[in-house]
């Protein structure tokens, strides 16, 4: 059985599910500019040190450039992004966690979008970054994990 081309019917939901439960991972694919493709790859890095690669790999099978707004295409299987989303690769790293989980409780059947689901998905985010606080050696990676979990903090208040 190969991955459905669309999740959109309850079939392919139903599909799609199945494979992930028995472990399947997508390879990952990065479409855009050199640039882009350069921060995604570097964001990637993050998720690989803080362990959560494997998680966006069994949810997104696809980062694609874009000129307009970042969004999850949840049919598609894919993050759209555009150049400031992956900007900053740490902040890049915890948003595709944060599409990741989106697209996980999308595929679960559960509600994904609105408030309740947006605060279970920032809270995933948030986890992200600590996670990667707490495995990286690089010092600037530390303090910028840090600089972002505080203004998550702030902004929950």
């Amino acid at each position: 059985m190969s991955f459905p081309e669309k999740v959109y019917t309850s079939k392919e939901l139903e599909a799609a599910k199945a494979l992930i439960d028995q472990g399947y991972r997508h390879e990952l694919i990065v479409e855009g500019k050199s640039d882009f493709t350069k921060k995604v790859r570097e964001a990637l890095g993050h998720l690989k040190t803080a362990g959560y690669f494997e998680y966006l790999q069994s949810y997104i099978r696809k980062i694609v450039e874009i000129d307009g707004m970042t969004q999850l295409r949840e049919t598609e299987v894919s993050i759209w992004a555009n150049k400031y989303a992956v900007d900053n690769p740490v902040d890049a790293a915890s948003l595709f966690v944060q599409k990741a989980f989106t697209m996980e409780e999308y595929m679960q059947g559960k509600l994904y979008y609105g408030g309740t689901a947006e605060k279970r998905s920032i809270a995933r985010r948030v986890e992200f970054l600590q996670m990667l606080k707490d495995k990286s050696d690089d010092k600037e990676i530390k303090e910028e994990c840090e600089r972002l979990l505080k203004l998550w903090k702030d902004s929950s208040l």
